[in-house]
């Protein structure tokens, strides 16, 4: 099967160590939930990943959400689900050492791909990126998982960048997700959980950081943490690209209302069952 191939994908050394974590990135996730990782990755990934991102924006796939279509302003577009079928998503997530960085940041012996998700803001896009928690909106429950968010293009708090509430993650609350856009693949009826409080009417209330990024810069947080961002008040794209890893806690757990995108009849664990599917959910990094 096609997905396999991403563990052992030929040709290139896999997870190159190009960065070390010191311990005060280590104990500043466990305690807020969210590291900034300054040059995560090798400049060599920008280019060919921002082509993908040109290639997805001209022809979109399966799983994207647009606000408008082919607009040069004001568009906030995402495509996820790439590495079965796009090359260089697929040596991204193999190749780039970003694996191995958010597993031992989750304290966990290996790192399972859930998915790759492309996210472009286009100039003077006034859509935000609402506040939400990452964990309802996925097929899974456990702890240690994670985002590793990477910029393609320079981004600010003040035009464009991730904003996100130190400590939430620990806060032991399921938010029930809402819908980002009226798109086709917004599959978000029918969920539990409490409603997202309105957190920009009351700023001062929370422990809001933000970061500049620089191209390769990466932002690792947990699925648990309450995160958004603006739209895009500057004069140029905004790109990422993001990927999500499941630890050694994870747990497949479908549930109404979850993505889609994998479907719960074709992978081969049960509801509470460790996601040992290398079909869907391959191993990129282990310690063993």
């Amino acid at each position: 099967m096609e997905h396999s191939r991403l563990k052992n994908y030929p040709g290139q050394p896999m997870n190159d160590p190009t960065l070390s974590l010191t311990n005060e990135q280590h104990r500043t996730f466990t305690r807020d939930g969210v590291v900034k990782l300054p040059n995560a990755i090798s400049a060599e990934w920008i280019e060919p990943l921002l082509d993908m991102a040109d290639r997805e924006l001209a022809n979109p796939g399966q799983w994207v959400s647009d606000s408008s279509p082919g607009a040069l302003t004001d568009r906030l577009f995402t495509t996820r689900y790439l590495w079965p079928h796009e090359d260089v998503v697929r040596r991204f997530a193999a190749e780039s050492g970003i694996a191995r960085l958010v597993a031992q940041l989750l304290g966990s012996s290996s790192a399972r791909l859930y998915f790759d998700h492309t996210l472009v803001k286009e100039p003077h896009t006034a859509a935000p990126t609402p506040w939400h928690q990452d964990i309802p909106y996925w097929p899974f429950l456990g702890r240690q998982i994670a985002s590793a968010w990477v910029a393609l293009t320079p981004a600010t708090v003040a035009e464009s960048s991730l904003e996100l509430i130190r400590g939430s993650h620990t806060w032991n609350v399921y938010y029930a997700p809402e819908s980002f856009d009226s798109s086709s693949n917004a599959w978000t009826d029918d969920f539990d959980g409490e409603p997202v409080p309105d957190i920009d009417a009351a700023r001062d209330d929370y422990d809001i950081v933000g970061f500049d990024v620089d191209p390769g810069d990466a932002i690792v947080f947990s699925s648990w943490i309450l995160h958004g961002a603006p739209g895009n008040a500057g004069p140029n794209r905004r790109v990422a690209v993001s990927t999500r890893w499941l630890g050694d806690d994870a747990r497949w757990s479908p549930h109404p209302g979850s993505d889609p995108s994998v479907d719960p009849d074709v992978v081969s664990v049960q509801p509470g069952e460790y996601p040992a599917d290398d079909a869907h959910f391959p191993v990129v990094w282990s310690s063993g």
